[in-house]
This record gives structure tokens, sequence and C-alpha cells, in this order.
């Protein structure tokens, strides 16, 4: 399976300049045989999460969810995008979407871990697992920024079946180790690719540093980008089978035991 990772500057509230960009990168993925395409969070309306709540009405997030339908449809391509949720802004949390190639939904994800007080204020929490759906002959599964730093969130996709976890993030500030050390150690952990497609340049005055990553089951950095836009295609396989050695990470896994030590806690 070959996939598309797109990395650019949004502009906050300007849905319909936002909308471009990912068309024209729909439109270039397609281009170099890429199926799915995976975008970075809010990037429809910006990162700016106090103004995405008094600004993003309910309408404008359903008008999103379509126009971004019709691209998948458009360009015949898969589609990875993340918006704030339906409903009232006062409810709604960060959300991401997998579409298939006639726009046609798959899968819906509400962001558990919120990063920050401005998040937090904006936003409502998910408390629901990463779904895992099969696409492509693979088995994807969704999880939004933040969430990827916590291992509870990629081991639960990783033991539902995914062997394809796609984060859309939006992370900002110089913090090389998460692309560089954590998403690969996510990988080969859960013995999966993990996809992470970021922003860069400057949004409401949070500098992205970009760094979108693809990391292999095996740890292995499949591609990369530096802070500069710029769309990523990369062949995806199936996850492995472990050989006479190992490692059996998720064959050894034994969250009974796990569970006593947490709930101890």
């Amino acid at each position: 399976m070959k996939i598309a990772v797109f990395q650019e500057t949004a502009e906050p509230l300007r849905i319909e300049h936002n909308l471009g960009l990912i068309n024209d990168a729909a439109a270039a993925a397609t281009e170099q045989g890429a199926t799915l395409l995976l975008t970075p969070e809010l990037f429809p309306v910006g990162y700016a999460p106090a103004r995405v709540r008094a600004e993003v009405s309910d309408d404008d997030v359903a008008a999103a969810h379509h126009a971004l339908e019709e691209i998948a449809r458009r360009h015949a391509i898969a589609l990875v995008y993340s918006l704030p949720d339906d409903g009232a802004p006062e409810h709604r949390g960060i959300t991401a979407t997998l579409v298939d190639a006639t726009g046609q939904r798959l899968a819906h994800y509400q962001k558990v871990h919120l990063f920050g007080p401005e998040e937090r204020a904006a936003f409502t929490a998910g408390d629901t697992p990463p779904p895992v759906v099969h696409y492509g002959g693979r088995a994807l599964s969704l999880a939004v920024c933040y969430d990827i730093e916590f291992p509870e969130i990629a081991r639960a996709a990783a033991t539902a079946g995914a062997e394809l976890l796609l984060v859309p993030t939006a992370l900002a500030g110089d913090a090389p180790e998460i692309p560089r050390l954590l998403v690969p150690a996510r990988a080969l952990e859960n013995r999966m690719t993990v996809a992470y497609a970021n922003h860069t340049g400057v949004e409401d005055g949070l500098d992205f540093d970009g760094r979108s990553v693809v990391a292999g089951p095996d740890g292995a950095v499949l591609g990369s980008l530096d802070g500069a836009p710029g769309l990523l295609v990369v062949d995806v396989g199936p996850r492995p089978t472990p050989g006479p050695e190992g490692p059996w990470y998720l064959e050894d896994l034994r969250p009974e035991v796990h569970r006593t030590w947490l709930d101890a806690g």
C-alpha cells in the first residue's frame, strides 16, 4: 500500500484556502501512485484552538466534511483529515476521520489526550479506543497528535489488529525527539507502521517544525520531511511475522499482570 503524508502551513480560519491546499496535495499524491493521503491535525481550520472554538460553527464543520469527502472522490484517493467534532463548540472534541476513495466514511476517532490548557479549554477529550478498519489490504487505525506520546493508544490499536496507525498532528516548538525517537519506538514495540503528519511554519503565533515521518514495524524510518512544506510518499507493507528469535512483543504481552500493577497504583 502506498501512502502520502502531507506537510504544509495552514492559515487559521481560512477554511477554503486550507481545503485548496489539501486538494492540491491529493492531486499530487494520486499522480505519485498513493492510495491514501494523511493530513495534519485540524488543518482545514488551522491550529488555533481558542479561535476555532469561538469562530468555527457546526455548519462550517459540516461543510468541511462534505468538501473533504468530495476531494477524496475527485482524486480517487482515501483521505485522513482532522476537524473539530460535530455539535456545539463547547462540547466538541478534536477528531480524525478516514474516508475511502469514494468519499465514504470508514472510521472516526476523537482525540483522547488533549495537550495543554488551551486545548483543554477549547475542546472535550474523547474516551473511545482507536477504531480498526480494513482498507487497501491493510488494517488501519487512527490517533491524533499527543495521543502517540502515550503507549496505551498505539498498543490498543495494535492489539485490535492494526498494521498502520495514521496520526494527524500539530506539534509546535522544538521537539525533535517525538518524530525521531518516540514515533519509531511506538512502531517497533507494536510491530506496526506509524505515519505522523505535522504542520510547518507559523500559525496563530505558534511555530511548527514539520518533521513528518513514517516509521516501519522494525522501528526504521521509511521516510521523513524536514521543516519545509512537502509531500512524503512511502510504501507500507503488512505487519511482519516474528522470526525464530522474535521480537514477540504482542504475543508475549501479559495485560492481566500489567492491569494489577496499574490498579494498585
